[in-house]
């Protein structure tokens, strides 16, 4: 599951990092877990995880044993609504000139 197409002119990063999240909504992902999907170095993680935590993108939790990663609820597409594919830059062709 992708982030909501309003939180995706972030950085490519912080989007692959609240992809991941969003993928995973219910358990949420440690910080090592979004290391493996982002595929990027922990420095990096890091300094996207700060970003997203101060405007308000993602929560942490103090789990049982482990600190887990939250997207907030805004950033979550709501899977009842219809969703439409994104058009490319193609089909935006297509479209236009009736190909």
């Amino acid at each position: 599951m992708r982030a909501r197409r309003e939180f995706r002119d972030r950085p490519d990063v912080e989007v692959a990092v609240l992809d991941a999240l969003a993928d995973r909504a219910d358990e949420g992902m440690t910080v090592f877990e979004i290391r493996a999907a982002a595929d990027v170095d922990i420095d990096t993680i890091e300094d996207a995880l700060a970003t997203l935590k101060s405007d308000d993108l993602i929560c942490v939790e103090n789990g049982d044993d482990r600190v887990v990663i939250r997207a907030a609820d805004r950033v979550i597409p709501n899977p009842d609504a219809e969703t439409q594919p994104e058009k490319t830059l193609v089909d935006t062709l297509r479209e236009k000139f009736g190909l």
